[in-house]
């Protein structure tokens, strides 16, 4: 018997099995046809991405709070009664928990407090006192809220004054003739001699530059954008990248600088590209720290554009880490703010992600 006979009987005795049909689209992914779905709207989840988001700025820049003393971070509290980790007393307050400090040893606790101890009270900062108002009403009235003065510039209690000043010189040289006597006494606490050869003129040529480095709190998002906002039906990612940034860190005054880049799948609505560098321009240009100048930047153009994602990448070297304290000269700082599609679609953010890191 040849080999093609046998091969042809054994298909003939062989019962194959019949082959699956194809699953319907209304149960792929677990969806069943009685019971519709409970999960919220693409537009509600991307409303909620944007507020928390924005309340997360907004706790960063609220009132202002006095740094944890040690005294306050002690195991030992004879005078508060110990509750539950997360339990609130009478007044609000809640109780610190120990529990973050059970790996500490005796030995190294008194160690602490022994310093403590043994510091001097002039080396403690005073407190910084509470502030009465964390923002001033906006000047500007616009239909969209979102997009005024007030809700997305994020102004200082004292940006309003400094407004106002540009209408009024002389207010405006006041100020630049009280920032030039900071200066000048900050030269003599240091042990310079502000009426050097070399120091002559230097305390008002910083103060100018002070006030180049922030101007963004003169700047707000609705000039910025200036209506350059075009109906467009493109739904594929618009990328600008390689955005150069310089910002002072609202911890020490010194610059960070690095680059932006910016990526949003627009949703019939794109932005002029320019503005895309405006807008990180005038946020970074204001005392900043890299994690919040991040966000607002997002949430900017969330704001704006309403697209289907956005996503902003800044990398950054901080001369307040490169100047002094650990002085890592090699060191970057990398953060990322992912909204919409962006943040729920792997595939989508993998390809933003690429495209920046192509050279």
């Amino acid at each position: 018997m040849t080999g093609s006979s046998r091969s042809t009987m054994d298909d003939e005795h062989h019962t194959y099995a019949p082959r699956p049909k194809a699953i319907p689209p209304h149960l792929i992914n677990g969806h069943s046809p009685l019971h519709q779905s409970s999960s919220p709207s693409r537009a509600e989840r991307d409303q909620g991405e944007r507020e928390t988001t924005f309340a997360s700025i907004q706790s960063s820049m609220g009132p202002h709070k006095a740094p944890l003393s040690l005294e306050e971070l002690s195991l030992q509290d004879s005078t508060a009664t110990k509750l539950p980790v997360g339990e609130t007393s009478t007044n609000g307050e809640q109780k610190k928990s120990a529990k973050q400090y059970e790996e500490v040893g005796d030995d190294e606790i008194e160690a602490l407090q022994t310093n403590a101890a043994a510091r001097d009270l002039r080396d403690e900062a005073p407190p910084t006192p509470p502030a009465v108002e964390t923002r001033s009403q906006s000047p500007f009235i616009t239909s969209n809220p979102t997009v005024d003065f007030e809700g997305l510039s994020w102004p200082s209690s004292g940006t309003l004054s400094r407004l106002h000043e540009r209408e009024s010189p002389k207010d405006a040289e006041a100020r630049l003739a009280k920032l030039s006597g900071a200066v000048r006494t900050i030269l003599e606490c240091i042990g310079e001699d502000p009426d050097r050869e070399g120091l002559h003129g230097t305390p008002e040529r910083y103060a100018k530059a002070m006030m180049f480095f922030t101007k963004g709190y003169e700047e707000n998002l609705r000039d910025i954008v200036n209506g350059a906002v075009f109906h467009e039906d493109h739904d594929e990612l618009v990328i600008v990248k390689d955005i150069e940034v310089y910002s002072l860190c609202e911890h020490h005054l010194v610059p960070f600088v690095g680059k932006m880049h910016i990526g949003y799948i627009p949703s019939r609505r794109v932005i002029g590209l320019s503005k895309l560098a405006r807008i990180a321009e005038m946020f970074s240009r204001r005392l900043q720290v890299q994690e919040r100048l991040t966000k607002q930047v997002a949430l900017a153009l969330s704001e704006v554009l309403k697209p289907q994602g956005v996503a902003v990448v800044m990398e950054s070297a901080h001369m307040c880490m490169v100047m002094r304290g650990v002085q890592k000269s090699g060191s970057s700082t990398t953060t990322s703010c992912m909204l919409g599609a962006m943040r729920k679609r792997a595939k989508t953010r993998d390809e933003f992600l690429t495209l920046i890191n192509r050279k």
